[in-house]
């Protein structure tokens, strides 16, 4: 394999599966490269999402698709905004700022504050192929009372990692590339891949 869309057109993920991906010389395409409109996320897990927007961009372009829905799962409020994180306080636009904001009223007065990211990828080689490649990761932290740093995207301001002391925001993207909730979905998915080429 060495042409793979990218089903998303969310800049800060997109940087960040071309940076991963680039090592193993797969050329990397963007399904807005390729004129492809976004799939319909009508489902309520993560994996289903994932496997509509993989199988819709393969379908489109005629190449292998690689999806992943993630989000930022919060303990205290039942692991919401989950599949809606990305449109969390509406999407007429979507906000980054507004999303943020709509956490922290949520959580106003909670104690605890435990929350993690989640990403699902899941590739698919056709549009109709019946045993998609699935990996999952997930990047444990707290929800900080401010937001910290200016990198990353989403809630990363506000995502404190108590281990480095710091948000994910603060982090060098390098650093973040190693243990973000992606990057264990995408080296879990890459083994995938040598085992099934092997």
């Amino acid at each position: 394999m060495n042409k793979l869309v990218i089903a998303s057109n969310n800049p800060g993920k997109l940087r960040e599966f071309q940076r991963m991906l680039a090592p193993l010389g797969i050329e990397v395409l963007t399904q807005a490269q390729l004129g492809i409109s976004e799939a319909e996320e009508p489902h309520c897990t993560f994996v289903e999402n994932a496997l509509a927007k993989a199988r819709h961009v393969s379908r489109a372009s005629g190449l292998p698709a690689l999806a992943d829905d993630s989000g930022i799962c919060v303990d205290t409020l039942g692991g919401a905004p989950g599949v809606i994180s990305a449109r969390f306080a509406g999407d007429n636009p979507k906000s980054d700022q507004r999303n943020n904001e709509k956490l922290l009223d949520t959580m106003q007065g909670a104690t605890d504050r435990r929350a993690h990211y989640y990403c699902v990828l899941v590739m698919v080689r056709h549009a109709d192929d019946p045993q998609p490649l699935i990996a999952e990761g997930e990047w444990h932290g707290e929800i900080a009372h401010e937001a910290r740093g200016d990198g990353g995207f989403g809630y990363d301001p506000y995502f404190w990692l108590p281990h480095y002391g710091k948000t994910a925001a603060e982090l060098p993207h390098e650093e973040k590339a190693k243990i973000s909730h992606r990057a264990i979905a995408l080296s879990k998915l890459l083994a995938r891949l040598e085992m099934y080429a092997s």
